[in-house]
């Protein structure tokens, strides 16, 4: 479990410890006018008065921050980058794999965070969360793929961030293909926080959702505006006699974040190992959910159990607004629906609970 977070530069921590609003937003940007407009939007909310000189950036932007091609909005409150799908992060198809596209997004969330300064040392921790030792963990993440990229194709990632109360927060995304900005899918996903040193979750703290809501857009904006939409879907926990199962997962090393438990990407591929090949052969996933309920360790083993989902849903309404709107429809013939639970092999806890959507494969690009 990983948080859609990031880094930030020595400047940029230093102020916001200083508990002073950031006005050097532009270090993040390529051009000027991004830096300019948020400064002085910064500077009134922190002093009532317009300064008539921002912040000075007392450090240049690093290097990776530079070769990005990626920034911040107009108005400071999303982040877009274009990602190059590279030959290792295709499959058997020649296309993107959901676990390329689910780290993208994780990836694109921490360039996020780190323009506009969250810490490096526990992903995208603000000053209030790193004093109570408090870190950001996944509690659910929802994926939908209409039209999967191919192997150097240039898609656009949108994100942006919002609170959601005493709860948490959540990250949205909007991925579009770069050539000609069709939208091949859309994600979002809620956040939680945890005591780094007890492992509990707790509140999240008035001073806590102060510094987050600063980057957060004014206006609810959501990637799936619409009514009863997937990513709102409960998930009913599978029960014991399952169709199919893979018993014996264990995590490796490089399956293990910063804060010493299994990133959440790692899960998605264990859901997929119990699916039935012929599936996997005949399909592509079109949508999964999951559902975290509690952080796998290194020395954990996992079963995989999975199961045919008994009644077909309702297919989600066409998106409305100016995000775009879904680029592949299927009948329900075409549409399969899988239930997944992954559990400790010890004693049965759970550890994620999933739903899963497939369609027929498209022919070969």
């Amino acid at each position: 479990m990983l948080l859609q977070g990031g880094a930030f530069s020595a400047c940029n921590l230093a102020i916001i410890e200083n508990r002073r609003l950031p006005g050097w937003i532009c270090n993040a940007a390529p051009s000027g006018r991004l830096g300019r407009a948020h400064s002085s939007r910064v500077m009134s909310v922190a002093t009532g008065e317009q300064m008539s000189k921002p912040h000075a950036p007392t450090h240049q932007p690093s290097l990776a921050n530079r070769l990005r091609l990626g920034s911040l909005a107009d108005d400071g409150l999303s982040y877009k980058e274009k990602f190059i799908v590279r030959c290792y992060e295709v499959g058997i198809n020649k296309t993107a794999t959901v676990e390329t596209i689910a780290n993208l997004l994780q990836e694109i969330g921490c360039n996020h965070a780190q323009s506009v300064g969250f810490s490096t040392d526990g992903f995208a921790t603000t000053l209030s969360m790193r004093q109570l030792h408090l870190i950001w963990v996944t509690a659910r993440m929802h994926i939908e793929i209409y039209k999967y990229p191919a192997w150097s194709d240039v898609i656009e990632i949108e994100t942006w961030c919002q609170s959601e109360g005493r709860i948490g927060t959540r990250r949205d995304w909007i991925l579009k293909n770069y050539a000609n900005g069709e939208v091949i899918g859309r994600a979002t996903s809620k956040w939680v926080m945890m005591n780094q040193d007890t492992r509990r979750l707790q509140k999240v703290t008035d001073d806590v959702r102060d510094e987050v809501l600063f980057y957060c857009p004014k206006e609810l904006r959501l990637a799936f505006p619409e009514k009863n939409n997937a990513s709102l879907k409960k998930i009913a926990k599978l029960d014991e006699a399952a169709a199919y199962s893979r018993a014996g997962l264990v995590p490796r090393r490089s399956d293990l974040d910063m804060n010493q438990h299994v990133n959440n990407v790692a899960y998605i591929g264990w859901v997929l190992e119990s699916m039935p090949q012929e599936i996997i052969d005949s399909h592509e996933l079109q949508t999964i959910t999951l559902d975290y309920k509690r952080e796998c360790q290194h020395d954990d083993i996992v079963d995989s159990l999975t199961s045919p989902e008994s009644a077909m849903t309702e297919s989600v309404s066409e998106l409305q607004g100016s995000n775009g709107s879904p680029t592949s429809a299927n009948s329900e013939n075409d549409c399969l629906q899988f239930l997944h639970l992954l559990r400790l092999s010890s004693d049965g806890s759970e550890i994620n609970r999933c739903r899963t959507e497939w369609r027929k494969k498209p022919a070969k690009r």
